[in-house]
């Protein structure tokens, strides 16, 4: 029984040391509804735009979506560090740390 629950897991990769990450299914579910709603907004502001909209109504909704954007990527940064970086450290795997910081600097640009 236990080997079918884990395959339930396996709705979005596998695991991280093959540059892929198994997530449970209600992270990954959660992941996927925040980016419909991105997506959502981006149309909108597609449609906005042909629509000859107020570019301050547009300017708005794009502070949104970059707000939103954020958002994705402090629950996962957030939810790596948790998992990945911190079984890569038990594990001895101390570059993960420089990869870490690399990717933080890439996120504060």
């Amino acid at each position: 029984m236990e080997e079918d629950e884990s395959q339930q897991d396996i709705h979005c990769g596998c695991h991280c040391h093959e540059r892929t990450k198994l997530r449970d299914q209600q992270e990954c579910r959660d992941l996927i509804h925040r980016l419909n709603r991105i997506e959502g907004q981006v149309r909108g502001v597609r449609s906005m735009v042909e629509n000859h909209k107020y570019c301050v109504d547009i300017l708005t909704q794009v502070s949104a979506i970059q707000s939103a954007l954020h958002s994705f990527n402090r629950e996962l940064l957030g939810s790596h560090i948790r998992t990945c970086v911190a079984q890569d450290i038990r594990d001895g795997k101390d570059d993960t740390i420089d990869e870490l910081v690399r990717t933080l600097q890439k996120l504060m640009r």
